[in-house]
C-alpha cells in the first residue's frame, strides 16, 4: 500500500518546531517508508526507520550517490561534482578519491595530532570565557576552522583571509552570502592546487593535488571540488555537532553535571549526542534499477531519501530512544554515515568534538542563555545560527 504524507520533510522551519519528534515518531508508526511531494525536488522515497534506511546506506550499488547525496537541488537537477566528487561517487571510483584523503583523517595520524587538538581547544575556550558572554556558535567555530587550516597546510599570512572566507562561506546570514563566501575560497584553493602541484608538500592539498589515478593525475577542477567538499564538511558537522550538542546540555543540566564529574566518558557521550543532534538531517540516494523497499515498488531513477534523525531515533534499533542516555550501549547510530559513504573525517570530527567538550567542562561551571537561540534554516546541516550564553567560569 501506497503511504504519501503531507507532509513535507524538507521544509527547514519543520525542524525546529518542538512538536516535530511527536509528528516524525508517528510518521514512523505509520509507515517505515512514505511517498512525500516536496516543493523543490518533486516526489521523493523517504526512509524513516532504522532497518530501511541501514538497507539504502548500505547498498550502493542499488542506491546509487552519482546524481547528488543531498535534497535541494531542485527536480530533474543533477550537482555539478556528479561523478568527479567523493560524495557524489559510487565505489570503485569513490574508493578512488578517498584514497589520498584517507592518511589524514585515519585513527592513527588524530591520535598524533590529538595534543595539538586538545590545546587548541583549550586556548579557544578560554578566551572564550575571558570574554564572558558570547555566541557560542562563532566561538566553537574556531577550532575546526583552525584545524582545516593545519591539514590544508595554509600559509601563516594567508589564514586570516581563510578564516574570514570560510567564516562567510559557513556562517553567512543569507544563501547569498554563503555562496559568495565559497566563491571566494575556490579560487584560493585552485591558486594552492597549482603551486603544489609544482612544489608538493605533505599536506592534503598537495596529496589531492598530485595523486594519480590510472597514471593519470586528478583534473584541476576535480580537486578543488573534492577540496571544498572536505572543508565544508569538516566544518560544518563538527560546528552544528558542538552547538546543539552544548544547547542540549544547557536544556538539561543533569547531564552536564554528570560529565563533569566524570560519571559518564567522553566517547559514549559524544555518540549518544551525535545520535541525539543527527545534525546531518538526511541524506539522498538514487535507484540505481527498478526494486522493492519496504512493500513499495521504487523505480530505476526515483530518489530515496534517508531521514537520518528520525532513523536515530527509531524504537526498533534503539532503546528509549526519546531519552538522551550518554552511557548508551551499544549506540549504532547513522549520525555519520554507514557503508562506502560513512564519514571520511569521522575519527577528526570525534577528536575535536571531544576536546571542545572536555575543555568546556573544565574552564566552564555553568552555561547560561543571555536570549533566545536562532535555528538555521537547513536541511543539510541542521543547527544554529545564534546561540547567545553567558560563560560562568569554573
Amino acid at each position: 500500500m501506497l503511504t504519501t504524507t503531507a507532509v513535507d520533510l524538507t521544509d527547514p522551519d519543520l525542524w525546529a518546531r518542538p512538536d516535530t519528534p511527536g509528528l516524525i515518531a508517528e510518521l514512523r508508526r505509520e509507515a517505515a517508508v512514505h511517498r512525500t511531494d516536496t516543493v523543490d525536488d518533486g516526489p521523493v522515497w523517504s526512509v524513516l526507520s532504522y532497518r530501511h534506511s541501514a538497507q539504502v546506506l548500505r547498498d550502493a550499488a542499488l542506491y546509487s550517490s552519482e546524481q547528488g547525496s543531498l535534497l535541494g537541488a531542485g527536480e530533474g537537477n543533477v550537482p555539478v561534482g556528479s561523478g568527479r566528487m567523493m560524495a557524489l561517487t559510487d565505489p570503485p571510483r569513490h574508493r578512488e578519491l578517498r584514497a589520498p584523503a584517507n592518511p589524514f583523517f585515519a585513527p592513527g595520524p588524530v591520535r598524533g595530532a590529538a595534543r595539538g587538538i586538545t590545546d587548541l581547544a583549550a586556548s579557544i575556550v578560554g578566551k572564550a570565557v575571558e570574554l564572558g558572554e558570547v555566541n557560542l556558535v562563532d566561538a566553537v567555530s574556531a577550532l575546526p576552522l583552525s584545524v582545516m587550516c593545519d591539514l590544508l597546510d595554509v600559509p601563516e599570512q594567508d589564514r586570516e583571509m581563510v578564516e574570514r572566507v570560510c567564516d562567510v562561506a559557513f556562517l553567512g546570514n543569507t544563501p547569498e552570502e554563503r555562496r559568495a563566501g565559497h566563491q571566494q575560497l575556490i579560487p584560493y584553493l585552485l591558486h594552492q592546487v597549482m603551486l603544489r602541484r609544482m612544489n608538493p608538500k605533505d599536506d592534503l592539498i598537495s596529496k589531492m593535488a598530485t595523486y594519480r589515478v590510472g597514471g593519470k593525475l586528478l583534473p584541476v577542477e576535480d580537486v578543488v571540488l573534492n577540496l571544498d567538499n572536505i572543508v565544508v564538511g569538516g566544518v560544518q558537522t563538527v560546528r552544528h555537532t558542538a552547538a546543539m550538542g552544548l544547547y542540549t546540555l544547557t536544556q538539561n543540566p543533569e547531564l552536564w553535571r554528570k560529565l563533569q564529574r566524570g560519571e559518564v566518558g567522553m566517547d559514549s557521550a559524544l555518540d549518544e549526542l551525535l545520535r541525539w543532534t543527527s545534525v546531518g538531517l538526511h541524506t539522498l540516494r538514487t535507484a540505481s534499477r527498478d526494486t522493492e523497499l519496504d512493500g513499495h515498488t521504487i523505480r530505476r531513477g526515483d530518489r530515496v531519501a534517508v531521514w537520518v534523525w528520525s532513523a536515530n531515533r527509531d524504537p526498533e534499533a534503539f532503546d528509549r530512544p526519546e531519552e538522551i542516555l550518554l552511557d548508551r550501549s551499544p549506540n549504532k547510530h547513522l549520525a555519520l554515515g554507514l557503508g562506502a559513504h560513512y564519514c571520511i573525517g569521522a575519527p577528526l570530527a570525534k577528536a575535536e568534538l571531544g576536546a571542545l567538550f572536555t575543555a568546556m567542562l573544565e574552564r566552564v561551571d555553568t552555561i547560561e542563555p543571555t536570549g533566545p537561540v536562532t535555528h538555521n534554516r537547513s536541511i543539510i546541516n541542521f543547527g544554529l545560527d545564534h546561540f547567545p550564553v553567558r560563560l560562568l567560569p569554573r
